[in-house]
C-alpha cells in the first residue's frame, strides 16, 4: 500500500493506493491537518510507503510529519526534475518548478499517451494559486504561467475597491450587476489565459486539450472550448505514477 499526499496552499488531499487501484482517498483543510490520524486515518492499513509534494511550506509539512507517527514513518517529499515518466521539464531550473504542478503534468502525459495519437496539452490546476502549463506532443514541459485564483482575485477586488465588497455573484456572457461583473471578469481572465496557451500550442495535427484539476475546476470547465477534461486528483494521481518509478 502506498499512500500519496498532495499538500497544497489551502488543503491536504490524500490517497491510499494498492496494485489494484485507489483504495481510499480523502481532503481535509490546512487548519483541519491535526485531525487526520484521528479521522480521516483512524483505520487505514499501514502505508509500506508514503510519498507526497508539498507546496503549502516547513509548517504544513511538520503538521503532517506528525500525523504520521502513529506509523512510525516518514514521507518521502518528491520535488521535480529534468525528466520523469514521460515528461521532460523544460524549467531554467528544473527543481523550482512546484511539485504539485509536475505532478499534474506527469499525469496528464500518462492520460494522453494511453491515446492512439498523443497530442499537446494544456494542464490547468486551478487552486488558491492557478497553473496553466504546456505539454507538446512529445512530453516537453514547454513553460506555464501562475495567476491568481478565482477565490484570490475576487478577495483582491473586494480589499481594494471599498465599492466592490459585495455577495458572490454569477456567471453571464453579459453581466447586469456588480457581483455578476465581477465573477464574470474573473472567470473570463483565466478562460482567456487558458485559450491562449493553448493557442501556443496548437498544430495542424490534433487539438490541444486541457485537463483541469483544483477545487475552482467546476466553475471554469463550461467556459473553456473543448477538449477539456476535468479530473478531480491529477495531482495524486501524478505522486502515484512518480511514486511507482522511484
Amino acid at each position: 500500500m502506498l499512500l500519496l499526499l498532495d499538500s497544497g496552499h489551502s488543503r491536504l488531499a490524500w490517497g491510499l493506493a494498492s496494485e489494484h487501484g485507489w483504495v481510499a482517498q480523502g481532503e481535509v483543510r490546512n487548519q483541519d491537518i491535526g485531525t487526520l490520524a484521528l479521522r480521516e486515518w483512524q483505520n487505514l492499513p499501514r502505508p509500506a510507503q508514503v510519498i507526497g509534494v508539498n507546496v503549502a511550506g516547513e509548517a504544513t509539512r511538520v503538521r503532517i510529519e506528525a500525523q504520521l507517527l502513529r506509523w512510525r514513518t516518514m514521507p518521502d517529499w518528491l520535488i521535480a526534475s529534468e525528466y520523469a515518466a514521460g515528461v521532460t521539464n523544460r524549467y531554467a531550473l528544473p527543481s523550482q518548478l512546484g511539485a504539485d504542478r509536475w505532478a499534474a503534468m506527469v499525469a496528464a502525459r500518462q492520460r494522453v499517451v494511453a491515446e492512439l495519437f498523443p497530442s499537446p496539452c494544456v494542464v490547468v490546476t486551478a487552486r488558491t494559486a492557478l497553473s496553466i502549463d504546456a505539454l507538446d506532443g512529445d512530453g516537453v514541459f514547454r513553460g506555464g504561467v501562475i495567476l491568481p485564483g478565482p477565490n484570490l482575485m475576487l478577495q483582491a477586488l473586494a480589499a481594494n475597491t471599498p465599492n466592490l465588497k459585495m455577495p458572490p455573484g454569477r456567471y453571464h456572457d453579459f453581466p447586469v450587476t456588480n457581483p455578476d461583473a465581477m465573477f464574470s471578469g474573473v472567470i473570463q481572465s483565466i478562460c482567456g489565459a487558458v485559450e491562449q496557451m493553448r493557442a501556443r500550442l496548437a498544430t495542424a495535427d490534433a487539438p490541444t486539450k486541457c485537463f483541469l484539476s483544483g477545487g475552482a475546476a467546476a466553475d471554469i470547465a463550461p467556459h473553456l472550448t473543448e477538449p477539456v477534461e476535468v479530473v478531480d486528483n491529477l495531482v495524486l494521481e501524478g505522486v502515484l505514477s512518480l511514486a511507482i518509478q522511484i
